[in-house]
């Protein structure tokens, strides 16, 4: 007895690491969905240690924050604290999957009802936690990049639904193993039902290609600086920066472009251009509202050297940006421009040449969002971050990320990243064009404003909240019977 306890807990363990390791940048199903198959006979503890070990693994670039001196954090000091970030991190996925197996063990996982309701909630609570400030990455991403046929199904349910469909993927190989007396069957209708949702993800992202509406090209310079954030303030990474930004006007100017782009933060509290430029620049930057100190996406019209208009940072980075009580504690963050305070929820630039989707830095795991703005009439997506110093990991992540959110709305998104990604993805979720991380350059791209709405983008989460409703009426119905 004993032994099957300890073998269960290893299980748990290896699933765990397994399912960390399918999410992007490998972005492999098949290997998340071998990973949740013990998932769901898992008791809450040992599905808590799943979660533990799979954030432990797909967060790992966390432990790229040491050393934090530049900050003003004691060398001695900076390796147990990002540890115990890491480890944080670790213990609230943990109590997040342990809490959704007690659900599904009081749900009883044997009927699809069950597992249909367990699955929704669990796409249901990635769409809230993104929205919250300890969220990065979740089931809902796992398709990218290497089944984009599956992920062409955000248009139709999001990043939420997607999760949903790992799950009850994970839950059919599950009864397959358990139903002795009808496996092949049962296999034979998993493997098709496979086959059906890519079928049907590949046919929704071609006939959306088709259908949508397409309105004038709007040609975007990118810059990208490559500027270590631990040396940004120095005068000599400023005069650097100052350089590259009048060669990217003057560069945006020669090649004919519409609007030039800079990455998050790459302007300090009130700086200017260099000169009047002769195109409208977005440049990420900080502002001063009344008191308060805002992280912005600036906006510089043609002819004018200071910003105009901005759309400030909503979604604050923790212990970054913002930590809970700074006021009380008097502790601004481990950023060198911690302290800032959000801007408002909707993630809408307008402009005279057309609305944006704006998301900066990890706002653009706020899938939701971006979507409500595209149906507010944005007609592409702007992501702006500074991922300096995370290693490649994370920048392979956000380029997952950056294509999902492109599928979802349909939309043309162009990624502005001070070390990287820097790039350009089309609606169907390709990503066509990028620089080399970690090298300064621009990228040149032309892209459309589009003007559909995909069934994600018009409906939202409800097609999950009817989901939930429906398997929670036959439950419900199914007791009644029962009793």
């Amino acid at each position: 007895m004993a032994e099957n306890r300890r073998l269960w807990w290893t299980v748990a363990a290896a699933a765990g690491l397994l399912a960390g390791g399918a999410l992007p940048p490998l972005g492999s199903p098949p290997l998340l969905w071998l990973a949740l198959v013990p998932l769901w006979a898992l008791s809450p503890a040992q599905g808590a240690l799943w979660g533990a070990m799979a954030v432990l693994i797909s967060h790992r670039w966390l432990l790229w924050l040491h050393p934090l001196d530049w900050v003003g954090v004691p060398l001695p000091l900076s390796l147990p604290l990002c540890l115990l970030l890491w480890l944080s991190i670790a213990l609230l996925g943990a109590v997040l999957v342990g809490g959704w197996r007690w659900l599904v063990g009081r749900l009883g996982a044997d009927r699809f009802a069950a597992a249909l309701l367990a699955s929704a909630l669990w796409g249901l609570a990635e769409v809230l936690l993104a929205k919250g400030p300890l969220f990065w990455i979740g089931l809902g991403a796992a398709a990218l990049p290497g089944d984009p046929a599956l992920a062409g199904l955000a248009q139709l349910l999001g990043a939420g639904g997607l999760a949903m469909l790992q799950l009850l993927l994970g839950w059919g190989l599950w009864q397959g193993v358990l139903r002795r007396r009808w496996r092949g069957r049962w296999l034979l209708g998993w493997l098709l039902s496979v086959l059906a949702l890519h079928g049907a993800g590949l046919q929704q992202l071609r006939s959306e290609s088709r259908s949508a509406l397409e309105g004038p090209r709007e040609t975007v310079l990118v810059l990208q600086p490559a500027i270590p954030t631990r040396e940004k303030f120095s005068w000599l990474q400023q005069r650097s920066l100052q350089r590259q930004l009048s060669a990217a006007l003057t560069e945006a100017q020669q090649r004919g472009a519409d609007l030039l782009v800079l990455p998050e933060g790459a302007l300090a509290l009130g700086q200017e251009l260099p000169s009047p430029p002769a195109l409208e620049v977005l440049s990420g930057g900080f502002r001063q509202q009344d008191l308060e100190l805002r992280s912005s996406l600036l906006q510089f019209p043609a002819g004018a050297t200071e910003a105009q208009a901005a759309l400030d940072k909503h979604r604050l980075v923790p212990l970054g940006e913002w930590i809970p009580g700074s006021g009380l504690l008097g502790w601004a963050g481990l950023s060198a421009v911690g302290g800032v305070s959000p801007g408002e929820a909707p993630r809408l630039l307008p402009r005279a040449d057309g609305a944006l989707a704006v998301a900066i830095c990890y706002e653009l795991a706020d899938g939701s969002s971006l979507s409500r703005a595209s149906r507010d009439g944005a007609g592409w997506i702007l992501a702006s971050a500074n991922l300096d110093p995370y290693p490649e990991q994370l920048q392979q992540q956000f380029r997952a990320l950056a294509q999902l959110r492109a599928i979802e709305a349909s939309r043309w998104l162009v990624s502005a990243a001070n070390t990287g990604p820097s790039l350009v993805v089309s609606p169907d979720g390709q990503v066509l064009a990028q620089l080399p991380s970690g090298q300064a350059g621009t990228l040149l791209s032309t892209v459309s404003r589009r003007f559909g709405q995909t069934p994600y983008v018009r409906w939202g989460e409800w097609p999950l909240l009817l989901l939930v409703l429906g398997a929670s009426a036959s439950l419900a119905w199914s007791r009644v019977r029962q009793s």
